[in-house]
């Protein structure tokens, strides 16, 4: 059994910075997709935030489709109002006790998570100073987000490199724990404190409690990047979220066998491959 769970964990990257389409052939990668989904990636006026869009949908049809023979045109991916993404029931998923995906873009970088049991939730940040402030009042902007804790370590840890780094793993981390849960951006990150071991080992308090069904891992990608893993019990899912899971509450044995399955590394996609799953996508014989 343990071995068929597995092909439920699934963790896909792609960098868009190695992908610089025509207007044509950025139309026809679009194309493949239902068409509901159009307006959530012209929406965006600058052209790197559209690549993101249509990657980011490209990788969840693809994987929906890989892991769980899904038709293409029989799947329909939805969103909770907090704006978590959703594979609405199909007879395919019963396959896995509550196969669940998450997704994050930003810097260079799109990427999907998946798990058959246990929730996932995923977040990439690059670590540089996206504005002309110093990294000080930067940094400064966000410290209601941070335990005491990890604010202390934040301020002191060094250089302006050594601070950005030590402020976004720890954003990562607790974007990644949030959107496992799919409360958005109204949780209370303050009362969420991440300790660790050299980034190892990590684990995650709330409200001075320590959960102890839940995992995380954290990642280095090239140009400074990080990425986040989380993942946990569904019952501590948000209200919206539950409603759109198979199950919330696994007997012990279970949800053990989800809890331990093993964390993949990212495996690199390219935009080009994930076309080329679709049926009748003209996109790949241009390759």
């Amino acid at each position: 059994m343990e071995m068929e769970m597995e092909k439920g964990v699934k963790r896909w990257l792609v960098n868009i910075s190695q992908w610089n389409p025509t207007p044509n052939e950025f139309y026809i990668a679009m194309s493949v997709l239902p068409q509901e989904q159009h307006s959530s990636v012209t929406r965006f006026m600058k052209t790197e935030d559209q690549k993101r869009a249509l990657v980011s949908r490209l990788l969840q049809y693809a994987l929906v489709h890989e892991v769980l023979e899904i038709p293409f045109e029989e799947i329909i991916i939805i969103r909770t109002p907090e704006g978590k993404p959703y594979l609405e029931s199909h007879k395919n998923s019963m396959k896995f006790p509550n196969f669940n995906f998450n997704v994050s873009h930003h810097g260079d970088y799109v990427a999907i998570a998946s798990e058959p049991i246990c929730l996932v939730g995923l977040d990439i940040v690059c670590c540089v100073n996206p504005g002309k402030e110093t990294v000080s009042e930067f940094i400064h902007n966000f410290s209601s987000y941070f335990s005491s804790s990890e604010w202390e370590k934040i301020v002191n840890a060094g250089s302006d490199d050594h601070v950005l780094d030590v402020f976004f793993r720890n954003w990562c981390l607790k974007e990644a724990f949030v959107k496992a849960l799919g409360t958005g951006v109204g949780y209370k990150l303050d009362y969420v404190e991440f300790q660790h071991k050299d980034w190892a080992d990590i684990y995650v308090k709330v409200d001075g409690d320590t959960l102890k069904d839940w995992n995380f891992w954290l990642f280095e990608l090239q140009g400074r990047h990080r990425v986040a893993v989380a993942r946990g019990h569904p019952r501590m899912a948000s209200e919206s979220y539950k409603k759109t899971l198979k199950q919330t509450h696994f007997d012990n044995d279970l949800y053990k066998l989800g809890f331990h399955l093993p964390n993949p590394r990212f495996l690199t996609r390219t935009v080009e491959e994930l076309c080329a799953l679709f049926p009748l996508c003209s996109y790949k014989t241009s390759f």
